[in-house]
């Protein structure tokens, strides 16, 4: 059993002004995106200025922060959002969707394409590489809050989390930063470099986010609020990460199927 580090949330205390760290692995995640793209935009006959970059990332993250609170509230909490709406707005007591927040960074760069007059899946396919980073950032907040554990195991890596029992569990928050952070950043800078036909890195980001999410579901507890929904196994993360898998199958099968008809024209 690895001992539990318990960081303290908040990083910087100021008064009454208190930042935590799951806020700034935020701006570290978005910061990073934004520094990434921006070399990106310095290479010859790159369709984008510095600025549209910077217009693009500021877009999705903001779609991205509005997305990740009403997905959270929608589909984990609409019970307490029925009951209390003002808790929409209480954003210090956390909850943030990742698939929330995906329909909010696609609303985004929908916006961006339409401004610049950009395909959409143009624009889908150059972001979808920087993803990750984002999303190892955040669940590495996660951890240090010491939220969304995993199921009780004896694993030897396992912690026991504050206010989770005493029981040793997963650290399910490492396993979702490994692969939905450095293993689907790595894949998906491997084969956005292979010139793979519009539609193909956005698909297989969808195809491998969903996978290795509902893979990790099996050794997260659920919210215990909503608990199983379905076989004693499937959890709302899994359901929400089917559609993921699906659209992801058919953009790259449009993908592959377009450029080998076009090849062979």
């Amino acid at each position: 059993m690895l001992p539990y580090p318990n960081i303290d949330p908040v990083a910087v205390s100021i008064g009454p002004l208190k930042i935590h760290w799951y806020g700034l692995m935020y701006v570290i995640g978005i910061g990073a995106a934004w520094f990434l793209a921006r070399q990106k935009a310095k290479q010859p006959g790159f369709p984008w200025s510095a600025a549209q970059v910077e217009d693009l990332i500021f877009y999705t993250a903001l779609g991205l922060v509005i997305g990740g609170r009403l997905g959270y509230i929608l589909f984990y909490n609409l019970a307490a959002f029925l009951r209390d709406p003002i808790i929409l707005f209480r954003v210090w007591e956390g909850g943030m969707a990742f698939h929330g927040g995906l329909l909010g960074a696609l609303a985004g760069m929908w916006l961006f394409a339409r401004r610049n007059e950009s395909p959409f899946f143009v624009v889908t396919d150059f972001i979808a590489p920087y993803v990750p980073i984002g999303l190892f950032a955040g669940r590495i907040g996660n951890f240090i809050n010491g939220e969304l554990w995993g199921k009780p195991t004896d694993v030897p890596w396992a912690m026991v989390f504050p206010g989770a029992g005493p029981e040793p569990r997963h650290p399910s928050q490492l396993y979702e930063a490994l692969l939905e952070g450095v293993v689907l950043f790595i894949a998906l800078q491997w084969f956005s470099r292979q010139s793979p036909p519009r539609m193909a890195v956005s698909g297989m980001f969808l195809l491998l986010y969903g996978i290795f999410r509902f893979a990790i579901e099996f050794v997260r507890l659920p919210d215990a609020h909503l608990g199983y929904l379905a076989f004693g196994w499937l959890t709302m993360g899994q359901l929400l990460s089917l559609p993921m898998i699906l659209f992801g199958t058919v953009l790259l099968g449009l993908a592959y199927g377009r450029h080998s008809t076009a090849s062979a024209a």
